[in-house]
């Protein structure tokens, strides 16, 4: 039996199409019980009853708009009050619409909205509630972006980035509380999320674009491995290793009393 069928019910946002959609079929063919939250009701539900009749497991709607902080508290309280979830699964996000500088700066704080103020808010929540119980687990939903900030839109690399940060550290404090925790990071992958940003994937060099159930099958198995990182497309885990040790090279470093040799400030002495 694998890691993620022992878990109980699991929620999933943005779970009306692409990667939210995806995990909820993959999670229901495990045999999870499901809490489908989007905007969109319709969809939800159809969705909903397709997963139901195929693999006979109860499947609830809970329609948020994750934009909005009073809908994202809706879906907290959940989180807190059900005790039978013990899986998040904090997918919903949305892209850039094109260059940073060409970009509508308020979809771009809607897009901090819900890519970082939402996600933050309801990780937090789920690892606490997690931890206090002793059980459960988290995905969080980020982006290779992450990592190379410089090729593409700076809002929603940033908005990534904070998301494999936040991973990062919540694993950090519920290391021996039974909580397990992973960031999956896509690159470019077949869902509606080019569509709604106003571009097409058909733009996209073919070699490069993931079929996305290939992706969340791989997150999956990185989930089951004990995996923290997961990049569904990076060939060698080693090289993940090697990007991480470097980081932390630098971590000796980072504070001191005095500046660095190499800027020639020299050491002012204390005030008396």
């Amino acid at each position: 039996m694998s890691a993620v069928e022992k878990m109980g019910k699991a929620l999933v946002t943005g779970a009306s199409s692409g990667i939210g959609a995806t995990y909820a079929d993959r999670l229901a063919q495990r045999g999870h019980d499901l809490v489908l939250v989007a905007r969109d009701e319709k969809r939800l539900a159809g969705l909903a009853a397709k997963l139901s009749a195929q693999y006979g497991v109860a499947v609830d709607v809970l329609k948020a708009d994750l934009t909005q902080r009073e809908d994202v508290r809706v879906v907290e309280k959940r989180l807190r009050e059900d005790g039978a979830i013990e899986l998040l699964v904090n997918n919903a996000g949305i892209g850039p619409k094109g260059p940073l500088l060409a970009d509508d700066i308020d979809y771009l704080e809607a897009m901090i909205e819900l890519n970082v103020v939402a996600v933050n808010r309801l990780a937090i929540a789920a690892a606490q509630v997690f931890a206090a119980r002793g059980k459960g687990a988290i995905i969080n939903i980020a982006s290779v972006v992450a990592l190379v900030p410089e090729r593409f839109n700076g809002t929603y690399n940033a908005s990534k980035a904070f998301v494999l940060n936040l991973t990062q550290s919540i694993n950090a404090e519920v290391s021996g509380k039974g909580v397990k925790v992973q960031a999956m990071l896509p690159g470019l992958t077949r869902t509606e999320i080019f569509d709604r940003a106003g571009g097409s994937i058909d733009h996209l060099d073919p070699s490069m674009v993931m079929d996305v159930t290939d992706l969340v099958d791989a997150a999956l198995a990185g989930f089951d491995q004990g995996e923290l990182i997961t990049i569904p497309s990076l060939p060698d885990a080693a090289d993940w290793d090697t990007f991480v040790k470097a980081r932390l090279v630098l971590a000796p470093n980072l504070s001191h009393d005095r500046p660095a040799g190499r800027y020639g400030v020299e050491r002012k002495a204390a005030a008396i």
